[in-house]
């Protein structure tokens, strides 16, 4: 009997479109990026991986909701999206979340895109074509 591979893990950490202030995105809207990012998730899953969402809000329980995903399994890459990254007004957030990564997941890589529709590139380049 053939030994199977088990797949690698990932877990995409995000603001949830609801939330997120999209005036600095012209011809976004709540239900486009979302669409992106489910889009996304779907495509890391057709390379191979098994992948989880993990949106959160700006803030009230946004920390917990992170530990909750990161408590779940172990994993083998974290993409920390750019709406958490590129507000100044987020950076406690963003600083909270890295460093919950970083206590919660220690072998994870950690992989940041750069807008909703790169997360699945960010993923391949820390963790490569899946065998």
């Amino acid at each position: 009997m053939a030994q199977q591979t088990l797949a690698k893990t990932v877990l995409a950490i995000g603001i949830d479109p609801a939330f997120a202030d999209l005036s600095a995105m012209p011809g976004y809207t709540v239900d486009v990026v979302r669409a992106y990012l489910d889009a996304q998730i779907n495509r890391i899953g057709e390379f191979g991986y098994e992948v989880e969402s993990c949106l959160v809000d700006l803030g009230d329980t946004a920390e917990g909701v992170v530990e909750k995903a990161l408590r779940s399994k172990e994993f083998d890459c974290v993409v920390i999206g750019a709406g958490l990254r590129e507000p100044p007004e987020l950076l406690l957030l963003f600083e909270k979340v890295v460093n919950l990564v970083h206590t919660l997941a220690p072998g994870a890589r950690i992989a940041f895109n750069s807008s909703p529709t790169d997360t699945a590139e960010a993923v391949q380049r820390w963790l490569g074509s899946p065998d």
